[in-house]
Order: structure tokens, then C-alpha cells, then sequence
């Protein structure tokens, strides 16, 4: 049930009946604050011109009639123009009831759209560090939190499989590497290209430095330096498609790609599609040409292709570069074309860095230009990156935190922890283990996923697997003290209801059904602001809440027989919100702890 649009439909059948009129526009119905008793409140300012009454005598009016013909209201207080309402026990009742009946309970009902959401989108040269695992985890919660609300999602990775950046890794390796590959090597594919881009940004120091010591200035010697000029050539080769450079392409990043695979696997994402550079750059330039035709573009003497953005405050963009080569801009034109035109997209969700504002910025601009009216249904969501307490991480400097390394370190440091707290006395040693990877990512997942995505953070390893506090095992940890209550009380005979009938609530208990009853409304709010913090937030609150009442209510040590199949049935109620909520995340919950 929308407890919001009972409670507007009730209120405007009370005013219909005290008034001879219905109530004009909006009943604006909303949570009591705090400080008040109540469960609901109702602003009376807007029904004044009906009654012609001051707002504290229409609001005692309007409460009297609601407690007399709707029994699901049972008492009413006034403050100035606010009418606070409490709803009785046995409405809270009946939505766990709900709960209950309802599998899917927090999802919407189909909206017939169609959403795409990319992320990931990495380079092949390099392997995945902390940056990319903001980017997947936050990727793949958007469109879980999207399908719940009812969309049909497709998660694509567009994979950056081509460029200068590439050739810069495929010609240190001809350089340097003396034909090592991962089997030889023992090393991850993509760690072992990601090792010979750090290799030839190391050479290209080594040169520009060698040439400003001749006397060159540092920008021409940046141009000037022959290994940057060969992964030019490269590039160029490349594209024409010389048999010799385009073989050595396809096998790096087939490394890669076999690199990419297994972190992705340990990280517990997926992708519905894969788009690859490689594929959409040729497109992004024949409409290129397309917008050269309509006069949208123009070309300069050097044979490169611009689009003038001055008149939208902006600068010139380049599209295509004088020797033909294409830049992001382009394939992003070609792959936006492709994805709306084969897919029939409602909406397309970029989901990039907040270094990319400008690019999308751009992007959208030039869609608009060329008359694609689906440009407007584009949206850019802008993360902030993730810092460490040492500072920013450099890739070609090869001081990032490597993806792989820090799954590992995560799991490693949950097995730890866990075993320093007795929580895994009782696990066989598999188990352990299973319930180590689990926390550790865990651990991880809720630490970037609780920030605001467009906020910069600071990531600790250490901090976020705190067993205490708004982290991740701790919600986990909730879970599983649910469960082992549920076992022990099964050992004994004793299990949940499959309804409630209760008019006998506490405060408190009244209080976790007001949060279970809020579910649905964070997973449209989430959705809708393309924020997985908002579920991560509601699942520590109702963790928290519910730990605050395991410890003053009694459940297994209860006498009362009533109470305690109740207080069992609003415990496995909490345990499975909880669940739903975290697997939004991308987070197992453990049965165990």
C-alpha cells in the first residue's frame, strides 16, 4: 500500500463531506517530524479557503472526521496548521502482512522503458585499479536500483580497445619485452601490458628530458620524442589495418580481455553487451562527414574536422584529426548512433568520471545538432574519484592500487578480523572462506557505495571493514544474528507466521515497520537520482534500528508465546528487506556469522 495515497484519498473524501467541495489540487501529506506524535501529517494551510476557518480549528475539524470514519487512524493532535495523525497497530500490521505476500516487495510494477546503463569502460592498457572499481560497483547498482524500478535494463561495457594510448603499451612491448607473454611470465594479461605502458612512459621521459637538455623547450621536445612519434606511426598503421600491427593488437588485448574477465568474476559484476572502439570509430566518422554535409561541422586547413561550440559558451571541439585519425569524441558519436538506433532506447546512462563533464557536455551538443532528438534522453552520472590517505594515483606512473590486489587484501583482511572476533569459530574451514570473500567485498562495495557517487572519497581498507559502525559487515553481521535467531528458534519448535494480527505493538516495533514500509519509496529515490547511497543509508538504518531492538525486546527468552511468534515474524520481515536492499548493492548477505 502508498500510506501517502490512502491517506490523500481519506482526507479528500473527509473535506467532500465537511465542505460540500473536494479538496483544491495536491493533498500534501507527509512524514510527522520527530518531535511530534504521529505517524503521518496532513497541511491544512491549503484547505483554509474551503473552511473559512482558522488552520487549528480546520485541522481539529478534519482530524475528528478521519478518526470517525477511518478505523485505520486512531488518534490525532494539531499543531498551528499541521494535523498529525497515528496510525493504529493493526494497520502497521497489515504491512508486514504485505511484506509477507509481496516476493518482490520494494520493486515497481513494468514501466515499458527501456534503459542502458555503461560502465567499466576500461583501456586495454592497463589492468583495473581502485578508480574502476567505483566506476563497475556504482554501474552495476544504478541498473539493479533501475530495474527494480520497473525499467528493462542492458548493462554494456564499451571497452577503449583502440587509440594512442594502446599503441603506447603494444610498442614498448615489441621494445622491451623479448616475446614475454602471460604464460611465460606467469603474470595476468592485463597486468602484463599494463606493465610496458609504464615501460614506455618511462622511455619517453627518459627522451623529452634528453632533448630539453639539448636546448629544445619542453613542449616541442614532448612532440619531437622519437618513441612518442613511433606509437603514432603505430596508430596510423593500425587503422590500415597493417596485417603485422593489427595481429599484435589482437593478441594483447586478448591478454587483456582474459585479465578483465577475472576480476570482474571476483568482483561479482556482469555485463549484458560488450561494445568495442574498435568497431564504432568508423561509424563515428561517416556521421562526421554527415555533419560536414549539413554545414554542422567545418573543416580547417590542416584537413581536421571541428564543431564550433562558442555560441553555447563553449570552445571549438575537434572531431577528426588532420591525418584522418579519429579521436573519443568520434567513436562516442558512432557508439550513441549504433545503441539508440539497434536497441530503441528510452534512456542511456553514461556512467564516467566527473573529468568527463566537458566530453558529455560536448557530446549531448553536437547529438542535438545533428537532429537526433534522443539526444535529450542522454544523461551523464558524474562521479568523483576515489583518493587514498597517500593521495591521487597515476597510471602511467604505475602507482595505482591494483584492483585484483586489493580484492585479495580485502578478503584477506575480513578472514583476519573475523577469526580476531570468534565470528568464524563455528564455520568449517571452507566456509571461512566463503564467508571471508563475501564480508571482505562486502566490505568494499558498501564503503564506495554508501558516499554520494558525484563526491570525491577517501577510501580506507581497514576502516571499512569495521564490524561496528555504517559499514558493510556490519549490516551483514545483522543479517546473519537475524538468521541464527530464526534457527534456534525452529530448534525448538517455534517459527515465524505467515500473517500478522497484532494490536499489541510497541513503540519501537511500530517504528521497524515504519522503515520496512519506507522500502519501496528509497528504491524509487535512488533510482531516480542515480544514487545507490540512498539504499546503502536505508539498509543501515533499519540495521541499526533493529539491533537497537534485539537488545531491548526479548525474542527467544520471551514467555509470552503471541509476542514471540510476532517479534519472530517482524525479525525475518527486517532480515529479508535487508537482503533485497544489500543484493541492490551488489552485496550477498551471510546465514551465518
Amino acid at each position: 500500500m502508498n500510506i501517502e495515497q490512502f491517506l490523500q484519498d481519506k482526507v479528500r473524501a473527509a473535506v467532500t463531506a465537511l465542505y460540500g467541495e473536494p479538496a483544491p489540487g495536491q493533498v500534501q501529506i507527509q512524514k510527522t517530524r520527530k518531535e511530534f506524535d504521529g505517524d503521518m501529517t496532513l497541511v491544512v494551510f491549503p484547505l483554509l479557503k474551503l473552511s473559512r476557518k482558522n488552520p487549528e480549528a480546520t485541522a481539529a475539524e478534519i482530524g475528528e472526521a478521519l478518526v470517525a470514519s477511518t478505523p485505520e487512524i486512531k488518534s490525532f493532535n494539531v499543531i498551528k496548521g499541521f494535523l498529525n495523525l497515528s496510525l493504529s497497530e493493526l494497520f502497521w500490521s497489515e504491512r508486514v502482512n504485505e511484506i509477507l505476500a509481496d516476493p518482490a516487495y520494494g520493486q515497481a510494477a513494468p514501466t515499458g522503458r527501456t534503459v542502458m546503463v555503461e560502465y567499466s569502460s576500461p583501456n586495454t592498457n592497463k589492468p583495473l585499479h581502485l578508480g574502476h572499481i567505483r566506476n563497475n560497483l556504482l554501474g552495476y547498482s544504478v541498473a539493479r536500483i533501475l530495474e527494480a524500478g520497473g525499467n528493462k535494463v542492458l548493462k554494456v561495457n564499451l571497452v577503449n580497445d583502440r587509440g594512442i594510448h594502446i599503441c603506447k603499451s603494444m610498442l614498448a612491448w615489441r621494445k622491451f619485452g623479448g616475446g614475454e607473454t602471460p604464460a611465460s611470465s606467469g603474470m595476468k594479461g592485463d597486468h602484463l601490458v599494463g606493465k610496458y605502458y609504464v615501460a614506455f612512459d618511462k622511455a619517453y621521459k627518459a627522451e623529452v628530458k634528453e632533448l630539453t637538455a639539448g636546448g629544445m623547450d619542453e613542449e616541442t621536445a614532448k612532440r619531437e620524442a622519437p618513441i612518442m612519434k613511433e606509437a603514432q606511426a603505430m596508430l596510423r598503421k593500425w587503422e590500415a589495418k597493417d596485417p603485422e600491427i593489427y595481429g599484435l593488437w589482437q593478441t594483447m588485448n586478448g591478454w587483456v580481455y582474459e585479465g578483465f574477465d577475472k576480476t570482474y568474476e571476483a568482483m561479482g559484476i556482469s555485463f549484458d553487451k560488450v561494445y568495442y572502439e574498435s568497431n564504432t570509430y568508423l561509424l563515428g566518422k561517416s556521421i562526421v562527414e554527415e555533419g560536414l554535409d549539413k554545414g554542422v561541422f567545418f573543416r580547417k586547413e590542416d584537413g581536421s574536422v571541428w564543431c564550433d561550440l562558442t555560441a553555447d559558451g563553449l570552445d571549438q571541439k575537434l572531431l577528426l584529426r588532420g591525418d584522418g585519425t579519429s579521436v573519443y569524441m568520434t567513436q562516442d558519436l558512432g557508439t550513441a548512433y549504433t545503441r539508440f538506433k539497434e536497441e530503441r532506447l528510452d534512456d542511456m546512462i553514461y556512467v564516467v568520471g566527473n573529468e568527463q563533464n566537458y566530453h558529455f557536455q560536448v557530446l549531448k551538443l553536437i547529438l542535438g545538432k545533428l537532429g537526433y532528438g534522443w539526444a535529450d534522453h542522454i544523461t551523464h552520472l558524474s562521479y568523483g574519484m576515489v583518493e587514498l590517505p597517500e593521495g591521487k594515483m597515476k597510471s602511467r606512473e604505475g602507482t595505482v592500487v591494483d584492483a585484483d590486489d586489493l580484492i585479495d587484501e580485502m578478503v584477506r583482511t575480513a578472514y583476519d578480523m573475523s577469526q580476531e572476533l570468534g565470528k568464524l569459530d563455528d564455520a568449517t574451514p571452507d566456509e571461512a572462506m566463503r564467508i571471508s570473500r563475501m564480508v571482505g567485498l562486502g566490505a568494499l562495495k558498501y564503503f564506495i557505495l554508501k558516499v554520494d557517487p558525484r563526491k570525491t572519497m577517501l577510501f580506507d581498507p581497514r576502516e571499512s571493514i569495521d564490524f561496528n559502525g555504517n559499514t558493510g559487515p556490519f549490516i551483514q553481521y545483522t543479517h546473519a544474528r537475524i538468521k541464527s535467531v530464526l534457527r534456534k528458534a525452529a530448534e525448538r519448535g517455534i517459527v515465524p507466521a505467515s500473517e500478522l494480527h497484532s494490536s499489541a505493538l510497541s513503540t519501537e516495533e511500530v517504528g521497524l515497520i515504519k522503515m520496512l514500509a519506507d522500502y519501496p519509496g528509497a528504491v524509487a529515490q535512488a533510482g531516480a537520482t542515480f544514487s545507490p547511497s540512498v539504499i546503502a543509508n536505508y539498509a543501515y538504518e533499519l540495521a541499526k534500528a533493529y539491533n537497537s531492538y534485539y537488545h531491548d525486546f526479548p525474542i527467544l527468552r520471551e514467555a509470552d508465546a503471541q509476542k514471540q511468534t510476532m517479534r519472530l515474524t517482524l525479525s525475518e520481515t527486517v532480515a529479508r528487506v535487508i537482503a533485497s536492499a544489500m543484493a541492490l548493492l551488489g552485496i550477498g548477505v551471510p546465514q551465518r556469522m
